[in-house]
């Protein structure tokens, strides 16, 4: 085996993981004269090194604990190489690979590489040689990492959305944001109804701080059945449960230095809250078939649209859990106690449209307007979406009227009898199936379930424009 030459070749710094602990290896060499001097080597250069003598033992060892890199020679007793590569690679697509292989077995060392291996080195080993592909694999590792997390922030600042508010609940709700956003220790409990944008504040809060390029990973506590909770927070290992095919990291771990948003936190069961609230505490977890306990960075952010110190008092959900979470507090108010937002949110959902469908943005007259504003939007922000991108289907000449709106969307008066609504409603539903049949009169007589002669005489009476024209 070759020497180390003086001082450690430059890229053997990438030694510290990402997290700045040491990177773990995993070495398996059966022949002791090769194995020792490569683990002294490699913990001289500040890795921590596990060294085993034969596929089975590595295998077990890959069962148990977590690696940054495998390195394994091809030609073992037992359980050969390529065999150590294949199974490696089913449990952790991620783990970097590097091969030992005499010269004549290079054809095999190829093989390994088309199942995952990263690279290979031949025997006689050089040390240094060695050190710096290790190094090098690390360093790709983190690049590619990096570059994951930085497609993935960019994704965020294209979808995420500042909150849009003239009313000054919404100005309060958007300072408390950015004090959030200066306190990345702080858990945050956002509060309010389906559809007011508590996830948007959530990514608002994410966008702004320093960890802004780390991810945000987003969890509906309540479509995740009971049975798939913990894994999807903590993570399991491979075989914990049928089908649980690869180890794989939980929401909190994934999200590295970054955010966790805890949608619907008041959906979650008793065991869960107990098991979530000591990972909390440690800020540790223990993914699902192991005894081991990892460490986690993101911080919680969690919404509800539930009152929590009503399930607190009714034993529903736990008190020292809810104090945990609740050290910063954001409440957002409903649309229909924030009618001054309603214009504001209008104008910016529809140049939204029109940036995403490269139109130009629509306009809405006056009467539409006033009729929005009056609205009780018990759907909130969200119901208000559905309505318009419904009303640009119907417009035709990308100006929102009063006709273009639902039925129960309205001036309240006199006028508004029920013949009316209904008139209107039928107008406005038979523009809608006529738009979506491209103007296929034959078509959106189907569709209603009545004759084309019909439709001719409705389209007459309700003074539509003739789409095939």
């Amino acid at each position: 085996m070759g020497s180390a030459k003086e001082g450690a070749p430059k890229a053997i710094l990438g030694a510290k993981a990402t997290s700045g602990h040491a990177s773990r290896i995993l070495l398996i060499e059966d022949e002791r004269a090769q194995r020792d001097p490569l683990a002294r080597y490699l913990r001289k250069h500040g890795y921590d090194i596990d060294a085993v003598a034969t596929g089975e033992e590595g295998k077990k060892l890959l069962d148990s604990s977590t690696y940054d890199v495998l390195v394994t020679d091809l030609r073992l007793p037992g359980m050969d190489g390529l065999a150590v590569v294949r199974y490696a690679h089913d449990l952790d697509e991620e783990l970097g690979v590097l091969l030992m292989t005499a010269y004549a077995s290079v054809e095999s060392a190829v093989e390994a590489l088309r199942l995952g291996a990263h690279d290979y080195f031949l025997k006689p080993l050089i040390l240094d040689e060695v050190g710096r592909k290790i190094a090098n694999l690390l360093e790709y590792r983190s690049l590619a990492r990096d570059n994951a997390r930085l497609q993935r922030a960019l994704a965020d600042k294209l979808t995420s959305k500042r909150f849009v508010s003239e009313s000054a609940a919404m100005r309060e709700a958007n300072e408390w944001a950015e004090r959030a956003a200066k306190s990345p220790d702080t858990n945050v409990l956002i509060i309010g109804e389906t559809g007011t944008g508590k996830e948007v504040m959530a990514r608002l809060i994410h966008s702004l701080g320093d960890q802004s390029t780390a991810p945000f990973v987003a969890i509906n506590l309540a479509a995740i059945p009971e049975t798939m909770m913990e894994s999807e927070l903590f993570g399991h290992e491979r075989g914990a449960f049928t089908g649980a095919e690869k180890r794989r990291d939980g929401a909190l771990r994934t999200a590295g230095t970054g955010t966790v948003f805890l949608d619907e936190i008041g959906e979650l069961s008793l065991a869960a809250q107990a098991k979530l609230l000591r990972a909390i505490e440690v800020h540790e977890v223990q993914p699902l078939g192991s005894d081991i306990s990892r460490p986690f960075e993101a911080r919680i952010i969690a919404a509800t649209n539930r009152n929590l110190e009503e399930l607190v008092e009714k034993r529903l959900f736990r008190e020292d859990l809810f104090y945990r979470l609740n050290v910063l507090r954001i409440m957002i108010p409903p649309l229909r106690e924030r009618p001054d937002d309603v214009p504001a949110l209008v104008h910016h959902l529809l140049a939204e449209y029109a940036r995403s469908s490269g139109k130009l943005a629509a306009t809405i007259d006056a009467e539409a307007m006033r009729a929005l504003c009056r609205h009780p939007w018990r759907g909130n922000v969200r119901e208000l979406k559905n309505v318009l991108e419904r009303a640009l289907i119907l417009a035709e000449d990308a100006c929102l009227e009063l006709e273009h709106l639902p039925a129960d969307i309205g001036p309240v008066d006199e006028r508004m009898d029920l013949q009316l609504a209904v008139a209107r409603f039928e107008r406005s539903h038979i523009a809608m199936v006529l738009r979506l049949c491209e103007g296929s009169r034959e078509r959106a007589a189907k569709e209603l379930g009545i004759s084309q002669a019909t439709l001719y005489r409705r389209l007459e009476r309700h003074e539509l424009k003739d789409p095939q024209k």
